[in-house]
């Protein structure tokens, strides 16, 4: 099996759990690539509950801490499962232009 993505994908992300004493965050880290202990990737979320991260910081994680994942494929989102989560609580509106503009499918 090959590390090489398939053509017609990129954008590939991934939510990863970030504990701050009894506090826990998620954000997506994008880039980031595989370490020999897990990985290793920027910060793309603006913390609201953690004070040990901040955005555009490099962290690493293990496959443990991953929450979400998602990437594009042909201009489609696949994966990003909390985000599909949270168009239940946007407004019809504000769903709509996600999907539209982002090309979520859910």
């Amino acid at each position: 099996m090959s590390d090489a993505p398939r053509p017609g994908t990129g954008k590939f992300k991934l939510k990863v759990m970030v504990v701050d004493g009894n506090v826990t965050e998620h954000f997506w880290v994008i880039p980031f690539k595989r370490t020999a202990s897990g990985f290793v990737g920027v910060l793309a979320n603006e913390p609201e509950m953690v004070h040990n991260v901040v955005f555009g910081q490099d962290i690493e994680f293990t496959r443990d801490d991953i929450s979400d994942w998602g990437y594009s494929r042909n201009g489609h989102q696949v994966g990003s499962f909390t985000v599909c989560v949270m168009f239940k609580k946007m407004s019809k509106e504000e769903a709509d232009y996600m999907r539209a503009t982002y090309g979520f499918d859910c």
